[in-house]
């Protein structure tokens, strides 16, 4: 088992090896503490193991290279924002040649046409619209289906996570919907705006549907950002029958388990949802994203798409479907997440999920590594069938420590959680020296 008594002195060895290692991004740490707030862009950077963030200088591939010159294997790239890999040459030739053409005017490019065309060959809704994030696409699609149901709620899975969406920022404590922990400011009382029902329970979502109140169930098909929870055979199926039971539109949001393959787990697994939202993969870095529509749904929103006042209909944004975006949408999905680069990067979960496995069976722990894809995480319990569980699990002390000690040793994992994502750029020797770095972790622990 592990040596709780030896983790805070392994954190502070570690602690004391990584400001030695950074003196560049310390001096850059203290420099932004007066003009960002907590010293960074966006507060989740604040996340990052280490006594201050590390700034990073190039990314190229599957590697990173910080201020310092230390270059990392990176399992992270940028949270599914660079799963295609960094600095994709095709899409910086696209982007480049956009720039120098114009970047955003409000009207449409010849790429918006091949790029609807390509999201519906890969993910079988026909029709589709732009964003600039997967929270964007999320709030427009809540927007639509209050409009399409006249009804006030929507339903979401127990620690879920869509982006910032307000109405999706809700947990279950017991019986009641209340504000997920660390929500800031909610505008109203989430409890008005949202139900919440358990991850892989038919008879809740039944339960609660049957209320009449709810417009559309926005999940997605694996709970990905509290620890990968899988679905139980035959859930989803019953989630379809359940919804269109209760005339409650489905929403997947395919924002991290793209990974599953080139169309998401829509595709892979045969999913029939009335609107699919896709986010920050499909650019290869440029923040975009996209939702597409079944055609009866496209077919009941053709009307009011085309009143007078769609510009203050609560969707949209001036740089929304902007050329750039566009152009790097089509340069990354003619060249990346396709058949081909799913079948190098799905091989590399496979061996990382079965490295981590033979340590955790090493040692006896209770811990487990689930894989969705080309995406992996380990968790410190056994699988955990629902976000609830999940969420009880999570053991901050530990985790902060095993993402020292890989990042001390160049290896990147996501600063949430565990999860580490595979492109093809990645080989591997990646996948070992992770392997090795996280055995000698947990030898350490064990004693």
């Amino acid at each position: 088992m592990v040596d709780r008594t030896r983790i805070a002195s392994l954190r502070a060895e570690e602690e004391a090896r990584f400001v030695a290692a950074h003196p560049r991004s310390a001096e850059l740490a203290e420099r932004a503490r007066g003009p960002l707030l907590a010293g960074v862009p966006m507060p989740w950077m604040t996340r990052w193991p280490g006594r201050f963030p590390v700034f990073f200088e190039s990314a190229s591939g599957a590697r990173l290279v910080d201020v310092d010159g230390i270059e990392y294997v990176d399992l992270c790239l940028g949270d599914t924002g660079a799963m295609t890999g960094h600095a994709l040459p095709q899409v910086t030739a696209a982007i480049s040649e956009r720039a120098g053409r114009g970047i955003t005017t409000m009207l449409p490019s010849a790429d918006a046409i091949w790029v609807g065309e390509e999201l519906a060959r890969r993910f079988g809704l026909p029709t589709w619209q732009l964003a600039m994030s997967a929270t964007d696409a999320n709030r427009f699609v809540l927007r639509f289906a209050r409009h399409l149901t006249g009804r006030p709620r929507i339903a979401v899975m127990d620690w879920c996570y869509h982006g910032t969406v307000d109405e999706t920022l809700a947990v279950l404590d017991g019986d009641r919907v209340v504000a997920r922990p660390g929500a800031l400011g909610p505008q109203v009382d989430v409890a008005e705006t949202t139900a919440v029902v358990p991850f892989n329970d038919l008879d809740a979502l039944d339960r609660r549907l049957a209320v009449g109140d709810v417009a559309c169930l926005l999940m997605e098909p694996a709970l990905t950002n509290i620890g990968i929870v899988l679905p139980e055979p035959g859930y989803l199926e019953g989630v379809r029958e359940v919804t269109r039971r209760h005339g409650v539109l489905l929403v997947i949001d395919e924002t991290h388990t793209l990974c599953a393959g080139p169309g998401g787990a829509t595709a892979a697994w045969g999913l029939d949802p009335d609107i699919v939202v896709v986010g920050k993969p499909i650019g290869g870095g440029i923040p975009c994203a996209a939702y597409g529509l079944s055609a009866e749904v496209a077919e009941r929103l053709s009307g009011p798409m085309l009143g007078h006042e769609i510009d203050v209909a609560g969707v949209g944004g001036t740089l929304t479907g902007n050329a750039l975006a566009l152009a790097a949408i089509r340069a990354t999905l003619s060249t990346c997440l396709r058949d081909e680069d799913f079948a190098v990067a799905i091989p590399l979960a496979e061996r990382f999920t079965e490295g981590v496995a033979g340590v955790i069976a090493e040692h006896g722990l209770p811990w487990h590594v689930q894989r969705l894809g080309c995406r992996a995480e380990y968790w410190f319990c056994p699988p955990p069938a629902d976000g609830a569980a999940a969420a009880a699990a999570v053991d901050e002390e530990l985790e902060g420590f095993l993402h020292l000690w890989c990042l001390n040793r160049g290896v990147l994992l996501t600063p949430f959680h565990n999860m580490a994502l595979f492109s093809p750029h990645h080989s591997e020797a990646d996948v070992d020296r992770h392997t090795e770095v996280f055995g000698e972790a947990v030898r350490q622990l064990t004693g």
